[in-house]
């Protein structure tokens, strides 16, 4: 019997004391929005009703997850407000960010007052939706070309902007440098050697093969492969179109190629490339194998398909066609005679 009010006198006494020193502390948080777009952020809205004079801090409040899939961006700092009975009422936000979809439950937020830790009451669960194929103007928010004003000034670092007379002087001198090399280089018989340019097309079959070979995401590069992959797809789009792929968002490179007669019908694999490319390298997603493949695979597809056509043989061999007409006027000639 002893051993009984024992066992349930030191709970109550050590709860009494607890609430003696610390007052009735509350817990409670909510959710801004429980249906989140990938990569979007929302609020989770923290309050907290104590005695004034009790210091307290959160659990976690430098962790910057709050569950495997969920990401605290920020916190914002506590507003504290006095209420009646010499109580006082905080609140926090904590900023919430995903970039896995699915459904998650979300741990209850812990406040620790000395020994105790008190914890907010209900099951808040976020549901994440999966992003558009836009995904840069989605999740980072890029504006297009059109709609940002171009000035070159702004591009330049200061110390050419400041002597930039200094500039101009050097680019005469080598201008004038040049003509004068050039000149005596046709009066002295040097003939400059000429630099002969791989075509677009066989530039960027050569490169994805060597790609292909390196094998980097079979390595656990998955980052470094699909950057290599999309800047060769760039380069052949930069030489092949006369489009500046290398300064674009992915989304602006698929909005000028829809737009092109020889790409149109490809667009969709280029599209699914620099999807899959912008998840690995921006919200560091790891594709399934099969995706690596694919996404090589729709590399040469595209390049394949977007070839420049070949040139027909008459055109080709326009002296050859010239060459025949003789031939035919003197046969006609000898049976005029």
């Amino acid at each position: 019997m002893d051993n009984l009010l024992k066992t349930l006198f030191l709970p109550i006494v050590a709860l009494a004391v607890s609430i003696a020193a610390y007052g009735d502390v509350t817990v409670s948080a909510k959710l801004d929005s429980a249906v989140l777009l990938m990569g979007k952020q929302t609020a989770l809205h923290i309050e907290v009703l104590q005695d004034a004079g009790v210091e307290g801090s959160f659990l976690g409040e430098r962790s910057d997850t709050l569950t495997r899939f969920v990401e605290v961006a920020g916190r914002t700092d506590g507003d504290t407000v006095e209420i009646e009975n010499n109580r006082i009422q905080i609140k926090r936000d904590w900023i919430l960010q995903s970039f896995d979809s699915g459904l998650y439950v979300l741990p209850p937020v812990q406040y620790v007052v000395g020994n105790d830790t008190f914890k907010s009451s209900g099951q808040l669960t976020l549901k994440v939706m999966p992003a558009n194929v836009d995904t840069l103007s989605n999740i980072h928010g890029y504006k297009s070309v059109e709609s940002v004003p171009f000035h070159l000034f702004d591009y330049l670092p200061d110390f050419i902007v400041d002597y930039w007379w200094i500039y101009v002087i050097i680019i005469v001198i080598l201008a004038i440098g040049a003509v004068v090399y050039y000149q005596m280089g046709k009066r002295t018989g040097i003939v400059s050697p000429q630099v002969t340019l791989v075509p677009p097309y066989d530039e960027a079959m050569a490169r994805l093969d060597e790609l292909k070979n390196r094998q980097l995401w079979q390595s656990g590069q998955e980052k470094t492969y699909y950057t290599e992959l999309t800047d060769i797809l760039r380069n052949y789009i930069d030489r092949r179109f006369g489009i500046n792929a290398m300064e674009m968002t992915s989304s602006q490179i698929i909005s000028t190629l829809r737009r092109n007669k020889e790409t149109k019908a490809v667009n969709e694999q280029l599209g699914q490339i620099l999807e899959i490319a912008d998840f690995v390298k921006f919200a560091k997603v790891k594709p399934l194998a099969s995706d690596n493949e694919a996404s090589l695979q729709r590399a040469i597809n595209f390049v394949e398909e977007t070839k420049p056509a070949p040139v027909a043989e008459e055109a080709a061999n326009p002296d050859e066609s010239k060459g025949q007409q003789p031939d035919s006027d003197a046969k006609k000639g000898g049976v005029e005679q």
